[in-house]
């Protein structure tokens, strides 16, 4: 059950591996998560040192009146990954071109996840011929339900 998309990743990028991680969330956070509050797009995942971090990604307080003042929604928030995973995609990273983009957080049992892709940039001729296609596929869709 996805609680919040990155809806455009999959149009703006091109993704060829995807990873699930745990994040490190306050409870407020967690509640508001639950209720589908949230944006990932703009975000990304950076790997400093032996740690892997959520860049960007906003999740307003669950009620404003019980939230700290010094809470930032924007804050980086930690992932939580195996060191052979964390050693993997720092290799990953570095090639050129390819970035870590977070594709959805969603419930698994009473924990939150992250899932996320090695992504490489779509060029613009690339996003027109996905629109070409979307297109045309629905063009079909409508002539074939007007046969029946």
């Amino acid at each position: 059950m996805s609680l919040v998309e990155n809806k455009k990743a999959g149009f703006n990028y091109e993704i060829t591996d995807k990873y699930e991680s745990g994040i490190e969330l306050l409870g407020h956070e967690t509640k508001s998560l639950r209720l589908k509050r949230g944006s990932l797009e703009g975000s990304y995942v950076k790997i400093r040192g032996n740690e892997a971090f959520l860049v960007g990604a906003t999740i307003p307080p669950f009620q404003l009146s019980n939230t700290p003042k010094s809470y930032d929604p924007e804050r980086v928030r930690r992932l939580l990954l195996t060191k052979q995973e964390l050693k993997y995609l720092t290799g990953r990273e570095s090639e050129k071109g390819l970035t870590l983009i977070p594709l959805a957080l969603y419930a698994k049992g009473r924990f939150i996840k992250l899932s996320f892709g090695v992504a490489k940039n779509k060029k613009k001729f690339d996003k027109r011929e996905d629109i070409k296609k979307r297109e045309t596929n629905r063009e079909i869709n409508r002539e074939m339900k007007g046969e029946r």
